[in-house]
């Protein structure tokens, strides 16, 4: 019996070659990472009046064409996704799972790290980011930019999918707290209101200053403001094994009044000092609730839970290209250094 667990990179391209990932284009070069994989937006983009889920007895194209539909979007010259507004783009990749594999979705660490929420909806889905073991069918990508809007392209990558052989089994959570010490004097970013326009393809090509401003070191505290986004760091470095996969769960909510992390996946060799990550931190997306609330250093954040590979890497994160090994207070990759 084939072992349980997170599917590595060549499990994964397994996957591909033998038809249950599938997709009109080749897959690209580093769209399998360590134990996940990236999905690539389609050609369309549909302006719909609001977020929906199909349920068990309706496909997405069903609900769609039931008048939820504002305008479309042709993504192929490229396209603005707005502010304030929902989409839904269909995904290149299409699934034909094993009878004992599913998947789970979740933001890319750039995506969750520039305020655009996503979540990925398949055929009669009862929840977001989740593909059942057996599940055929297309994929699309809910997409609604809270502070930024983005300019898209078909390929583009903003969610990705980790694939789980059997049920889901939690070797170990971490709980992670947040750094207010600060690295060189700063303790984290503010987004600004009313910035410009994040090219999805201008990797490294954005000035941070046009779209952030620094929140500077006070007392080992920080007053978050109703609504507004902020990226910090944690105080602890994070380590994922090579044997192990590791998710970033949403705060708790008696915890506090703010939502830490959109962007949940850490693949194996994260932190891992053979793979150049010594010391590297969580980064913390961080959104303050209905009130002020004031974040104490060392104030816990979040959750880190750990589950086991079913086998490890080929290429352990850090020894392919890779934006945030050893990372500290580190923004998007589309921003200039």
């Amino acid at each position: 019996m084939a072992a349980g667990g997170i599917l590595p990179d060549s499990e994964i391209g397994f996957l591909a070659g033998n038809g249950n990932v599938a997709s009109a284009l080749p897959l690209a070069d580093g769209q399998v990472q360590p134990a996940s994989l990236d999905l690539r937006l389609g050609t369309r983009a549909y302006r719909v009046r609001a977020s929906f889920l199909p349920g068990p007895a309706r496909t997405v194209s069903e609900v769609l064409e039931s008048g939820l539909v504002m305008h479309e979007l042709d993504l192929s010259a490229g396209a603005v996704l707005e502010t304030g507004c929902v989409y839904l783009v269909p995904l290149m990749e299409t699934l034909d799972l094993p009878a004992d594999i599913s998947a789970a979705m979740n933001p890319k660490s750039s995506t969750g790290r520039i305020d655009v929420f996503t979540r990925v909806i398949a055929d009669n889905a009862s929840a977001f980011d989740q593909a059942p073991v057996g599940y055929s069918g297309p994929l699309y990508v809910e997409i609604s930019p809270r502070t930024f809007s983005i300019l898209a392209r078909p390929g583009d990558r903003l969610v990705q999918a980790r694939f789980r052989r059997g049920k889901r089994a939690i070797t170990r959570e971490l709980t992670v707290s947040v750094d207010l010490e600060g690295f060189d004097g700063r303790i984290g970013w503010r987004a600004r209101r009313h910035a410009g326009l994040i090219d999805l393809a201008g990797i490294g090509g954005h000035d941070p200053l046009h779209f952030w401003e620094p929140v500077d070191t006070r007392d080992g505290r920080l007053v978050l403001d109703p609504g507004e986004f902020y990226i910090l760091a944690s105080r602890e470095a994070v380590t994922i094994p090579l044997d192990e996969a590791a998710e970033m769960a949403p705060i708790a909510p008696e915890i506090g009044e703010f939502r830490a992390h959109y962007a949940g996946f850490f693949d194996p060799g994260f932190g891992v000092a053979e793979a150049g990550g010594t010391g590297g931190r969580a980064v913390l997306e961080v959104r303050g609730r209905d009130v002020p609330f004031i974040l104490e250093h060392g104030q816990p954040a979040a959750r880190l839970v750990y589950e086991p590979m079913t086998a490890p890497p080929d290429r352990p994160y850090g020894t392919i290209r890779s934006n945030y090994q050893a990372q500290k207070l580190k923004l998007a990759k589309y921003f200039s250094d």
